[in-house]
């Protein structure tokens, strides 16, 4: 394995300015100083002025000067409207770059760049006010880990381990995982559905976490759906799902995740950290509605994805109900998008 490149320091320049005027060979001048022949017959082409010579510091100061310090943000006006304008509707530095490259735009710029001038600008100006710009407005790079709930018994409890192996690789539509996101304030829940191989999502306001609601809003999307689109569904241990063996008669397997294991449905999980950037923990519960959770649903699901490509959910989903023919095409059946709204 090859070793790590290292930059010329002003040492290094001196050094090579010495074996050379010594009589010594770029070979000879790399065999000493344990670096590549490559590398220093290419220092002295690009540092080297015919009036002169090679000298260290004026070789020092050239290779200098070749060095942008500053981010292609700042110098480029038209790509820090275009980055910020995307930041400022919800999509994530990685979404704006995949989706430059998936549109082969002349502009393009890398999710790491988008980061580091973000950070830079905090740092800079001590302006907390840029994480805002972030998916999760953080002011610092890193991770954060929450405690998980206590569990209780649940009737006909499947554990997920038995769930078919094949489902984890996504490939298969009609697979799904849901999860009820909680408001600091007691009043309202919203309950997320989510569908591992598209990763669209339904969002739906519930009036608390009362496990006969909650059965009863999945009941009413499934039932909307082909069999071919309502295959599994998993959850967590939560009491809002006590009653999850009556989505059986839909023709759903259910099943649960291991205590403390939140990752084995990553699809919601992910999904819920996304839907917290507009539904914070503090969010009053009657400052919403069912119409604004499905504004909601309908820009996430049209926002483009890494894991798909860069495609967005909608397009991925919609692409499998069109040889399915899906039955509120045809039918008075409740929407599930408008939440029992016909359209």
């Amino acid at each position: 394995m090859g070793k790590q490149y290292r930059h010329f320091t002003l040492e290094d320049r001196c050094t090579i300015a010495r074996l050379r005027e010594g009589g010594q060979s770029i070979r000879q001048i790399a065999t000493t100083m344990d670096r590549a022949a490559s590398s220093i017959s290419r220092e002295m082409r690009r540092n080297t002025r015919t009036t002169i010579g090679y000298r260290p510091a004026y070789a020092d100061d050239l290779a200098w000067s070749r060095r942008w310090q500053g981010s292609r943000m700042d110098r480029d006006p038209v790509l820090r409207e275009l980055v910020l304008n995307q930041l400022k509707t919800g999509w994530s530095p990685e979404q704006i770059s995949g989706r430059l490259a998936h549109d082969k735009a002349t502009i393009r710029i890398s999710y790491e760049s988008i980061y580091r001038f973000i950070h830079r600008q905090i740092r800079r100006h001590l302006d907390y006010s840029w994480r805002h710009y972030l998916p999760r407005g953080k002011g610092q790079r890193g991770y954060t880990r929450r405690a998980s709930k206590p569990i209780k018994h649940i009737k006909k409890r499947v554990p997920i381990t038995k769930r078919a192996r094949y489902i984890e690789h996504r490939r298969q539509v009609g697979h799904w995982e849901a999860d009820l996101l909680h408001l600091s304030k007691f009043g309202a829940t919203v309950l997320v559905n989510v569908e591992r191989s598209s990763r669209f999502v339904m969002l739906a306001k519930q009036k608390s976490k009362h496990s006969a609601l909650v059965v009863e809003q999945l009941q009413q999307w499934f039932g909307a759906m082909p069999p071919a689109m309502r295959r599994t569904l998993a959850m967590d241990n939560g009491t809002e799902f006590f009653l999850h063996h009556q989505l059986h008669a839909c023709g759903i397997k259910t099943y649960f995740c291991k205590p403390h294991s939140p990752w084995q449905k990553g699809s919601v999980e992910n999904m819920n950290g996304r839907i917290r950037r507009y539904i914070p923990r503090s969010t009053e519960p009657n400052s919403f509605d069912n119409q604004d959770l499905q504004a909601l649903a309908s820009k996430l699901n049209t926002t483009p994805r890494k894991c798909l490509g860069f495609k967005t959910p909608a397009e991925v989903f919609y692409k499998y109900l069109q040889p399915l023919h899906f039955k509120c095409e045809f039918t008075g059946v409740r929407n599930p998008y408008t939440n029992g709204r016909k359209i």
